[in-house]
């Protein structure tokens, strides 16, 4: 979702930028893999251990100040809403896999509803599993609710963290690098941007995955839901 569907993986950096410099630490490229796809405990966790403020009150922070900064600057990237459309025109079910907390996915959902999306099939938050991003078990839940295997899925990606995710699942990948990069992998192929993507192209890498033998089982680590 951030930083692939909506330009909001420059917000999230920035909000941490800003947290950080609060606690006395200046954010560099070599804080990315703690930072960029990360669900924010994880952020919030490394903040703590380097500034000896607790975790819980910085992901508070995270959350609320991120937050803020979705509802008012959200902006799809670009090629994204011609995708999605084309997607629903074809009749192809969509996930949406995120490490934020639903709170924020719900925000973009609606913001992308505005665009004209008419939504997706499944939606998978950190709120959802267990474990999040760069763990399986998201994209695992998510192909468990579509009924589907995840070799017969394509993650579209933007971050190396949600990488591994989707790799880990067994899912086949296409990366839309947008702030740290990516390089192409068997199993994954690497684009400029969302406009050159089409189902087709999807339908391509599914076809050069190996033949899918079983559907995934319900996971146990799965969070009861309210």
């Amino acid at each position: 979702m951030d930083g692939t569907l909506v330009d909001t993986e420059q917000l999230w950096w920035d909000t941490v930028a800003e947290a950080a410099e609060r606690l006395g630490h200046v954010l560099v490229e070599a804080d990315q893999p703690d930072v960029l796809g990360r669900p924010v405990e994880h952020t919030a966790g490394v903040l703590a251990a380097r500034s000896g403020a607790p975790a819980a009150v910085i992901a508070a922070e995270l959350h609320r100040a991120f937050a803020d900064r979705v509802r008012t600057r959200v902006v799809p990237r670009p090629g994204a809403l011609a995708l999605l459309g084309a997607l629903r025109d074809e009749g192809v079910p969509t996930a949406l896999v995120t490490a934020s907390p639903r709170e924020v996915a719900e925000t973009v959902v609606a913001a992308l509803a505005l665009e004209g999306h008419g939504g997706f099939t499944v939606t998978v938050t950190a709120d959802d599993t267990a474990l999040t991003k760069p763990h399986p078990d998201p994209y695992l839940e998510a192909c468990r609710a579509l009924r589907v295997p995840p070799a017969a899925c394509v993650a579209v990606e933007d971050t190396p963290t949600g990488v591994a995710s989707a790799e880990a699942a067994g899912c086949q990948v296409l990366a839309v690098p947008s702030v740290a990069r990516i390089d192409p992998a068997p199993g994954r192929t690497v684009l400029d941007s969302l406009e050159q993507a089409t189902p087709d192209r999807l339908r391509a890498l599914v076809a050069a995955a190996p033949a899918p033998r079983f559907l995934v089982p319900e996971l146990t680590t799965r969070r009861a839901r309210a």
